[in-house]
């Protein structure tokens, strides 16, 4: 029965002018990762929703008059907007796993996460791939679990590029500038300013709420500024080698004035990737300024600091001449006590080596005391990558350790497949523990029921892909039998291969192209029919992977794979949930051991799509034999090509002797229950093991250790 406290919220709610409601909803990306907010948004205009990339503050600014004065007076409307307040008030007020279980020394504890992008949704696009996109769902799971963190970043007012690809198959990066305005974001009214060279360089700060943890975005692009210094922050990754530097220098340096500035007083800073190393050389000035001696400077930097690499190919690591460093951060020296020399050498592999560039993962290393890489096999890698860094010749003296990476679920769960599993799995969205595993009860679902959303979700992804198809050929003005053609591609009913992620050459994107011949026998067996749907980018400045998405566009319009093929442009976070919850099986094909972790393919267990992956990253954590299929025996060739041409030939006898029969190997009422046994082992070994709740939980012990 409502309180006398709880009428009068409901009186002072419905006074409020609705639309003023609908934009403070908005204004928390809690909305991104639950159903009814987003339902709530969509019902606005859905068209227009769908328009502006699912942006409820562009859509709420457009929005006719006459829809206004309609949803004012539309009870259903109303009744889920109040709802929604409802689960956002109970969510803010809930009690959470860290209020439960945290020390007293704990509850002390306050984390500034750094990163240099924060996939958070498609309509904030301040991501360009995996990094951001973990970056936001360990945002989201430090909402849910009540961890005092805070996150630090740059904001871009032209994201990354967006993708379209010309009629030849060639891309076309397009740059689109963004109005603050139509962001989920706030004026904090404070500002930075912090030295680039000889000049200065003024810094606002703007603040996205999400869930329970704020994020503070820092943006160059005042009028104080000089132009060039305004475009500091424009791009994600553009720019050349000087712009990366002072991009790096504005995020590092300028996050922890930007902390300071507004009084947050963190005692652990998590450096996701080497991007944001600066940060230590800033705290150590702090400390120096206020009389610290340099040993125990460094000591207590170390001490509260916590490294995250990403990469294991030493390429992938940012390193910066001597002269281009000297002239931003050469100064710095004389405020810490030290020369130029000693300063570059924290940079150095080897110090004494005059001509090694600056590295900013060294850096990292050298003044954080818990590193770590991201999967098993990673760790093994970085500890092998490093050894001259801790100037030992034994991997096992090496201080990383690893955390695997994982996904914060209800971001990438589908809405459709949400009913099934409340019913049968009982999860706890609100409250939730790392230790939770409601998926330990996925063999309570009736099989039937299960493939029946499996089928949904696989119709929802073809409808999905005939109309993206159809926009490109009509943006392309191409003739209208390809239109036609694009609104019949694909098969509602066949088994449907996806592969989508950062078109970076060492994940091979066109490997199962290398036999045309044979993949065409098994996409086109009439019986048994095969369909792959491919979406990804490469940097702009990446011409070897802008050629692999070239080759993919040109096969999928031959006349051997047309209609069985598809590659679709501009792959965001919404491209990314439809294809990770409609594909029946995910493919993996990195070159060992390249692939750090990788996370898309912790996606589709969620809705029980299975993996086919390389023994890499993540996957040999994860597979048992059951729960999906192995590439190859995880055995290295000598060469590239070798290796090439071996896992090919995995893949298509994969295809052939086990993938396409199980999926058609059906009872008399059309379920394949062989198959779907298999979903549910992945959903069982998976779904509650590789999710950032559990990998945030790692974190936190992980702090809690010696440091190096």
């Amino acid at each position: 029965m409502p309180t006398r406290n709880t009428r009068h919220a409901d009186r002072r709610r419905t006074q409020r002018d609705v639309f003023q409601r609908l934009d403070a909803l908005a204004r928390n990306l809690w909305w991104t990762w639950n159903p009814a907010p987003q339902r709530l948004f969509a019902a606005l205009d859905p068209v227009l929703w769908e328009a502006t990339n699912h942006n409820p503050i562009r859509t709420l600014a457009e929005l006719p008059a006459e829809r206004r004065a309609l949803l004012r007076h539309d009870e259903a409307f109303l009744t889920l907007l109040h709802e929604c307040e409802r689960q956002l008030a109970h969510y803010l007020s809930a009690q959470t796993w860290f209020q439960r279980t945290a020390t007293p020394k704990q509850k002390r504890m306050r984390v500034a996460y750094f990163c240099a992008e924060f996939g958070l949704h498609e309509s904030f696009p301040q991501y360009a791939g995996g990094l951001g996109i973990l970056a936001g769902d360990h945002l989201k799971s430090a909402s849910d679990l009540g961890l005092p963190l805070v996150g630090v970043g740059l904001l871009y007012r032209c994201g990354y590029y967006r993708q379209e690809l010309r009629r030849d198959g060639t891309t076309r990066a397009v740059f689109p500038r963004h109005d603050p305005a139509d962001w989920p974001i706030e004026d904090t009214r404070h500002t930075v300013m912090l030295p680039l060279g000889k000049r200065k360089v003024r810094a606002r700060i703007w603040k996205a709420q999400v869930g329970r943890v704020p994020l503070y975005l820092l943006d160059s692009d005042l009028p104080a500024n000089r132009p060039r210094d305004r475009l500091l922050t424009e791009r994600l990754y553009g720019g050349d080698q000087e712009t990366r530097l002072q991009q790096e220098i504005l995020l590092g340096i300028g996050g922890v004035q930007a902390l300071n500035a507004l009084g947050v007083r963190a005692t652990v800073f998590h450096l996701n990737e080497g991007h944001a190393a600066f940060c230590t050389l800033e705290r150590l000035r702090v400390l120096r300024d206020k009389g610290v001696s340099l040993p125990r400077a460094m000591q207590r930097v170390r001490a509260s600091s916590v490294f995250t690499t990403h990469t294991p190919v030493p390429a992938g690591h940012d390193r910066f001449p001597p002269t281009l460093f000297n002239k931003y951060l050469g100064p710095l020296a004389e405020n810490l006590g030290m020369s130029r020399t000693e300063l570059l050498g924290l940079g150095r592999e080897n110090p004494r080596d005059r001509s090694e560039p600056f590295c900013m993962t060294v850096l990292a290393l050298r003044l954080c005391g818990r590193c770590n890489g991201v999967s098993k096999i990673h760790g093994r890698v970085s500890r092998e990558m490093w050894l001259r860094v801790f100037d030992t010749d034994k991997p096992g003296n090496v201080p990383i350790t690893h955390i695997t990476n994982g996904i914060h679920t209800a971001t990438w769960l589908a809405p459709e497949i949400r009913p099934l599993y409340d019913r049968y799995l009982k999860p706890r969205w609100v409250g939730a523990s790392p230790t939770d595993d409601c998926w330990q009860r996925a063999d309570r679902i009736p099989p039937a029921e299960l493939w029946r959303v499996r089928d949904l979700l696989r119709r929802r992804l073809i409808h999905f892909i005939r109309q993206r198809l159809s926009q490109q050929i009509q943006r392309r003005c191409e003739p209208i039998k390809e239109l036609l053609a694009a609104l019949e591609t694909f098969d509602e009913a066949a088994l449907t291969i996806g592969f989508a992620r950062r078109f970076a050459t060492y994940k091979r994107a066109p490997l199962i192209f290398r036999d045309t011949k044979r993949l065409a026998a098994i996409l086109g067996e009439p019986r048994r029919p095969v369909q792959l749907v491919f979406a990804g980018k490469a940097h702009p400045a990446d011409a070897d992977g802008q050629a692999f998405a070239r080759r993919i566009y040109k096969h999928a319009r031959s006349s051997g794979f047309r209609g069985r093929v598809v590659l679709l442009e501009d792959y965001d976070m919404h491209v990314g949930r439809l294809l990770t919850a409609g594909c029946d099986v995910w493919l993996n094909n990195p070159l060992r051991p390249q692939e750090a972790s990788g996370t898309s393919g912790m996606k589709p267990p969620l809705h029980g799509g299975l993996n086919c992956s390389i023994l890499d990253g993540w996957w040999p954590e994860a597979y048992n034999g059951r729960n999906g299929w192995v590439i190859g025996d995880g055995t290295e060739a000598r060469t590239h090509a070798a290796q090439d041409r071996n896992d090919a030939e995995a893949i298509y006898g994969l295809l052939e002797s086990e993938i396409v029969p199980l999926f058609y190997d059906r009872d008399r009422n059309d379920v394949p229950q062989r198959w779907v046994r298999r979903m549910v082992a992945s959903m069982k070994t998976i779904c509650g093991r590789f999710n950032t709740h559990r990998m945030l939980a790692e974190y936190l012990q992980l702090y809690q250790s010696t440091p190096k």
